[in-house]
């Protein structure tokens, strides 16, 4: 009689994918003016399913669709969901980057400096923003470089 071993895991090996590395402030602006608004939903959607895949064997956690908080959650809780959806995407970027040795600004306090007080001069957003395309494009190249 023959023995069989088998292991068993906890998590199923997903297929490696090419995550994209050209997402400009630019492209963002004039493609989110032409829609409507729609792009800038839908990329920012994917910034965060993006960031999923990077990050979310590692530590275990998952950031929440943005098309759910933005077109649900926000009008239920004033504003303030997207608020700390943005906070906690900040900190999950400044994690990994550290994570990944990679030598780049950005975090909660950028965050906190360009997204919120920043939007008492209006470019501040705008600067915020810039440095979060910057920042999921430099973590994309690493993963796609390594995986």
């Amino acid at each position: 009689m023959s023995q069989y071993n088998f292991v068993e895991t906890d998590q199923v090996a997903a297929p490696v994918q090419k995550l994209k590395t050209n997402r400009s402030l630019i492209k963002f602006i004039l493609l989110s003016i032409v829609t409507l608004g729609i792009y800038g939903l839908v990329e920012v959607m994917s910034i965060g399913i993006d960031l999923n895949t990077i990050v979310g064997r590692r530590d275990g956690k998952k950031t929440i669709n943005y098309l759910l908080v933005a077109l649900l959650l926000q009008n239920i809780t004033c504003g303030i969901a997207g608020l700390v959806w943005y906070y906690s995407l900040s900190a999950r970027i400044e994690s990994e980057t550290k994570y990944r040795d990679i030598q780049y600004d950005f975090g909660t306090s950028t965050y906190w400096l360009w997204y919120i007080l920043g939007s008492l001069i209006l470019v501040g957003p705008f600067i915020y923003f810039y440095r979060l395309l910057k920042a999921m494009n430099l973590l994309c190249e690493d993963y796609n470089a390594k995986c």
